[in-house]
């Protein structure tokens, strides 16, 4: 791969044509193609049986060659940047891609390498540890997306003590997390030194290729959240209190939402994926092609299994111009949020397949865009899978969504802390964390709790380990997905074509770019997330939540 590459790299000269250069940029696509779905049907088989050595062995040596491959991206990336013939390549490859490459050099240098290894490798055994999960409950052994239907089981005291039994893997873990983690904070910030930043915020920023947005703005839509958001989910929290019959709410209690019971899903997950078809072939002749393509190529891997990894994602492979959808479901109304989530993701970069692999997917934060707008998108169609709890699942989706902004808030807030103070101590950045805990969610109690009241919760939040400051990007996306369903609510079939417009946009502009490309407004803007909520606020005060 190396060999062939470097030839393709070296096709750029002092001399060579602007359609040289072309050509050479598509043959390194082309064979990068190659080699990332062979990466990407690694990461798969690895995800579906984390017990499997053969693949194991196989996400260890992409593990190890990633930052190789980084570096011949580096490389090319440097030549265009440099070339001559660069006005020409803009206007072929689009601006954006020279932008967002001109920060992706600050990200990298070969001197690097065995930092990025190590970082690769610290993630892997968060995962590891994470998935491996073996929490005794009633008599039986469950993982951790095994233990969510008890988190919000009807029953009060069940609840209660599937919680500790969580909190117990945790703590008897503590000193696992917390050494992964520190290392984790140490090497990230060795790489950011080596690289020339101060700390490790704007690399974390680079890396994601953010190009229209700093720390700075961030900060302002945070305090949005704290002032337009975090009061009304308060009284959101008051008014499920009420619905449960509980007069001081603990933590186990906010999963549960209504004393019936949460909203179910009313069959298994072959019974799901017929509803889905349903759905996507009444939604649009797009999703309809779409959705069976994935049905009948088998690129749905829905089904909890022991060893599997926790979670759900997207992703896309290449050489076969197809997305995969992974996930787990539990039998919980996550089923259909994380079926429609996933979808979203999937039916984006399905539209937007033959772009260059560089506008494929856009930044993190569009892309959540059309996943989240999706699980929207879908609410038409939704009482196929919910039959009579319907009303419960709306008013739950919707209200829950608001209930994220502050948790997402207060991750993004705990990092910004994390890799400005580097040599705190595993016990500072637990009470850094319970201290903001208190801000954004004043309401949440752990008076039982010590492992969680000591500020131990973001433990399970993986991105903190593996991706970090890639979690404001859902509370940016989700603002955005509000103003589809709020247009949805009004007019669908002006909200669908808006939707479609935007995947096919693909990553070809930044997320201010898209934002204004769909008319949306940008959470950034002052005073934004306020008139955002409005139609929410509106919405949800209207039901009477009571009797559900």
């Amino acid at each position: 791969v190396k060999k062939e590459a470097t030839e393709y790299i070296n096709m750029f000269t002092e001399n060579s044509t602007l359609e040289e250069e072309i050509k050479a940029v598509e043959k390194y696509n082309h064979l990068m193609d190659e080699v990332s779905s062979m990466m990407t049907l690694v990461g798969i088989r690895n995800s579906v049986d984390t017990k499997d050595a053969f693949y194991e062995e196989e996400q260890h040596f992409f593990d190890e060659n990633g930052p190789y491959l980084q570096q011949l991206d580096h490389e090319i990336k440097t030549k265009m940047l440099e070339s001559k013939n660069r006005k020409g390549l803009e206007k072929t490859f689009g601006k954006l891609l020279f932008d967002q490459a001109e920060v992706a050099r600050k990200t990298f240098d070969p001197s690097i390498i065995d930092k990025l290894q190590l970082e690769n490798k610290l993630s892997t055994e968060y995962s590891k540890l994470t998935a491996g999960a073996k929490i005794e409950f009633e008599g039986n052994i469950y993982n951790l997306s095994q233990m969510s239907p008890f988190l919000q089981d009807k029953d009060r005291n069940k609840r209660k003590m599937a919680q500790l039994a969580v909190s117990n893997f945790f703590k008897t873990n503590e000193e696992t997390y917390d050494r992964i983690y520190d290392d984790m904070v140490k090497v990230r910030t060795e790489i950011a030194k080596k690289l020339g930043y101060d700390n490790f915020v704007q690399l974390g920023y680079d890396r994601f290729g953010r190009t229209d947005y700093t720390s700075k703005e961030v900060s302002g839509y945070r305090k949005q959240i704290l002032e337009d958001v975090v009061p009304y989910v308060a009284e959101l929290t008051d008014r499920k209190a009420k619905r449960l019959n509980i007069t001081n709410p603990q933590s186990y209690d906010l999963s549960l939402s209504f004393l019936s019971g949460n909203p179910k899903p009313k069959g298994d997950r072959a019974w799901q994926v017929s509803k889905a078809r349903k759905m996507y072939k009444e939604m649009s002749p797009e999703t309809h092609d779409f959705f069976e393509m994935m049905v009948d190529k088998e690129l749905l891997e829905l089904d909890s299994k022991p060893g599997k990894a926790g979670g759900g994602y997207c992703t896309y492979i290449p050489k076969y111009e197809v997305p995969y959808i992974f996930a787990n479901f539990n039998g919980t109304a996550h089923d259909v949020d994380v079926l429609t989530h996933e979808t979203g993701h999937a039916f984006q970069v399905y539209q937007s397949r033959n772009l260059i692999p560089e506008y494929r997917w856009p930044t993190m934060e569009s892309a959540e865009i059309h996943s989240m707008s999706m699980e929207f998108l879908a609410w038409p169609w939704i009482h196929e899978f919910f039959l009579e709890d319907t009303k419960k699942y709306q008013f739950d989706h919707l209200s829950g969504a608001v209930t994220f902004l502050p948790y997402g808030a207060l991750v993004d807030h705990f990092q910004h802390e994390v890799y400005e103070k580097p040599e705190m101590s595993p016990k500072e950045r637990k009470e850094t964390w319970r201290k903001l805990e208190k801000q954004y969610l004043p309401f949440k109690k752990y008076d039982e709790d010590d492992f969680l009241n000591q500020g131990g919760f973001w433990f399970r939040q993986g991105h903190i380990f593996g991706s970090p400051f890639y979690y404001i990007d859902y509370t940016l996306a989700q603002v955005c997905a509000f103003q589809y369903w709020s247009e949805s609510q009004k007019e669908y079939k002006k909200a669908w074509e808006s939707y479609l417009d935007l995947c096919r946009q693909g990553g070809s502009k930044s997320f201010t770019g898209l934002v204004n490309h769909a008319n949306l407004k940008n959470p950034f803007d002052q005073g934004s997330i306020k008139k955002i909520m409005e139609p929410i606020k509106t919405y949800l005060n209207q039901v009477d939540d009571q009797s559900l």
